[in-house]
C-alpha cells in the first residue's frame, strides 16, 4: 500500500508546501538492489582506546568496496557526505571513556548523509563484572537509541554486541546493518557470538544452493520472503492453506519454486513438509520460516475460548510441532546440520496491544521458543532466530481506520510505514550461511517505532 502523506511531501509542490508549514518530511528510504554498492559514501571508523574491532571492521569494508577513512580523520575535512559512521567501543570500562565515543560522533553526525549508518560496536555487558564496566557498556544502548531519534534523511543508529573473539563472525552483521537491506531497522542492539565466516560467498546470491521453507506465502509479508529467498539463489517451498491456493500458485510461479498446500495446524503438517521437501530436493532442508499467522482481535473480556485457542494453535503451537519434525536428524527432508530457524514475532508480543491478548500471547511465546530451542541445537550448528515487525504496509494495515493507521505509520524514529520486504530482508539475512555467529535473538524491524521496549 502506498503512503500518500510520504509522496506527497516528497513531491516538488508538497516539499515546498510541507517546508513553509513546518510539517514532518519523511525521507523515502534506500532499499536494497542485487548489485547495489554497500554505502553511497565514504565509511569514517574510529571508537575508543585499542579498537580490536577496527581491523576486521576495515578488511570487510574493503573487500566490499567501501571508502574507509580514520580514525582520526576530521569529518569537515572529508569532500562527500558520510555513508556511514562505525565506533568501536569495545575497549570501553570506564564512564569517562564514553567521551571518546560522543568525540568521533558528534562531529560525524553532521556530515551523515542520507540514509546513511551509524553502527556502534561494544561487547556483551554479561561478559564483565566490575560495575563500572558493565555500566559503561551498557550505557552504549542508551547512546544509540537516542541517537537514532535525533537522526534525519532516513538513517539509521544500531549497536552489535560483540563476543570476545568473535571478529570471525562480524563480517555478515556488518554488511547488513550498513547496507540498504537493513532500510527499516532502527535503534537495535544484536548480539554477536562465535561464528565462522562463510568462506567464498556469492554477496549477490548468499543462499544459492540452498533449500527454504516459508509458510503463509501466498501474500504480504510471506510472498515477500519468498521473493528474497528466490533472489538470494534459494529454492524455495511456498506454504499456504487451501483457500489461497490460487495465490500461492502465483507465488511459487514467480519465484521458480514450488507450492505447498497446507494446514499448518494438521497434526502432520511437519511429516508433509519434509516429505515434500525430500521429493523435490532430496534429504537437505536449509532453511524454515515460521511466518504463517493470523489475528482474531477483541478486548480479552470479549474473546471466547475459541478465539484464544485460534490463534495460539496457529501462531504458536503448529511452530512447535513442525520444528519437533523437521529437527529430527534421521528424517528425510528434515532440517540439516547447521540449518537455519526464523520465525515471526511482533513488536505485539514485545509491548503488547490493546485487544491483542491472544496475538500478543502467541508472539510473545515465538521469543521464548526462539531462546529456549537456540541453545538445543547449537551443537547442530542450526541457529534459531525471530523478525519482530512493527507497521507494514499490507493488506491488513490497509484495513485500519486511517487515523489509527497514521499513527501506527508516524510513531516511530522514520516517520514511515516499512515495507513487507523490509521484513523479508531481515528473514533472509538470519539465514544467510555467514550469520552464524547470531542465534537466539529478536531483531525488530519496526523503525525504531516509540512504542514498547
Amino acid at each position: 500500500m502506498s503512503d500518500r502523506y510520504l509522496d506527497l511531501v516528497n513531491s516538488g509542490l508538497g516539499r515546498t508546501l510541507a517546508t513553509r508549514l513546518g510539517l514532518p518530511r519523511p525521507t523515502p528510504l534506500r532499499r536494497y538492489a542485487v548489485g547495489q554498492p554497500l554505502l553511497d559514501g565514504p565509511v569514517l571508523v574510529g571508537g575508543v582506546g585499542a579498537t580490536p574491532l577496527l581491523p576486521a571492521v576495515r578488511a570487510t569494508l574493503e573487500r566490499a568496496g567501501a571508502d574507509v577513512v580514520g580514525p582520526g580523520t576530521d569529518p569537515a575535512s572529508i569532500a562527500a557526505r558520510l555513508g556511514a559512521v562505525v565506533v568501536d567501543a569495545t575497549a570501553a570500562r570506564r564512564v569517562a571513556d564514553l567521551e571518546e565515543v560522543r568525540a568521533v560522533l558528534a562531529p560525524a553526525l553532521k556530515r551523515l548523509g542520507t540514509c546513511g549508518r551509524v553502527l556502534l560496536l561494544g561487547l556483551p555487558p554479561a561478559q564483565l563484572t566490575a560495575p563500572e564496566e558493565v555500566a559503561t557498556q551498557q550505557a552504549l544502548e542508551g547512546i544509540v537509541r537516542s541517537v537514532a531519534k535525533e537522526l534525519r534523511a532516513g538513517a539509521t543508529a544500531n549497536l552489535l554486541h560483540v563476543a570476545e573473539g568473535a571478529d570471525s563472525a562480524l563480517e555478515s552483521p556488518l554488511r547488513f546493518f550498513l547496507s540498504a537491506r537493513s532500510a527499516y531497522v532502527d535503534g537495535q542492539v544484536l548480539r554477536v557470538g562465535h561464528g565462522a565466516a562463510a568462506e567464498g560467498a556469492d554477496r549477490d546470491r548468499p543462499l544459492a544452493g540452498t533449500v527454504a521453507v516459508v509458510t503463509g506465502a501466498a501474500r504480504g509479508i510471506g510472498a515477500a520472503i519468498a521473493e528474497v529467498f528466490a533472489r538470494d539463489g534459494a529454492d524455495v517451498v511456498c506454504v499456504d492453506i487451501p483457500a489461497a491456493g490460487d495465490a500461492l500458485a502465483q507465488v511459487a510461479n514467480r519465484v521458480g519454486g514450488s507450492a505447498l498446500q497446507l494446514d499448518i495446524t494438521a497434526p502432520d503438517a511437519g511429516e508433509r513438509i519434509a516429505a515434500r521437501v525430500a521429493q523435490r530436493h532430496g534429504r537437505r532442508l536449509d532453511a524454515i520460516v515460521h511466518n504463517a499467522g493470523i489475528t482474531r482481535d477483541r478486548l480479552l473480556v470479549n474473546t471466547d475460548a475459541e478465539r484464544w485457542a485460534g490463534v495460539l494453535a496457529v501462531n504458536l503451537e503448529a511452530q512447535l510441532r513442525i520444528n519437533d519434525v523437521l529437527l529430527d536428524p534421521a528424517r528425510d527432508g528434515g532440517l540439516a546440520d547447521g540449518g537455519r530457524i526464523v520465525s515471526v514475532s511482533s513488536t505485539s508480543g514485545i509491548a503488547g496491544n490493546r485487544g491483542q491478548a491472544n496475538y500478543a500471547a502467541s508472539k510473545a511465546g515465538v521469543i521464548g521458543l526462539v531462546q529456549a530451542l537456540s541453545a538445543q541445537v547449537a551443537e547442530r550448528g542450526i541457529t534459531v532466530n525471530a523478525v519482530a515487525p512493527g507497521f507494514i504496509e499490507t493488506e491488513m494495515t490497509a484495513r485500519i481506520p486511517l487515523g489509527t493507521r497514521e499513527v501506527g505509520r508516524r510513531i516511530n524514529s522514520l516517520s514511515q510505514g516499512g515495507q513487507p520486504v523490509d521484513v523479508a530482508e531481515a528473514i533472509a539475512w538470519f539465514a544467510q550461511p555467514g550469520t552464524t555467529g547470531v542465534t537466539g535473538q529478536v531483531l525488530r524491524v519496526c523503525g525504531q517505532s516509540l512504542i514498547g521496549a
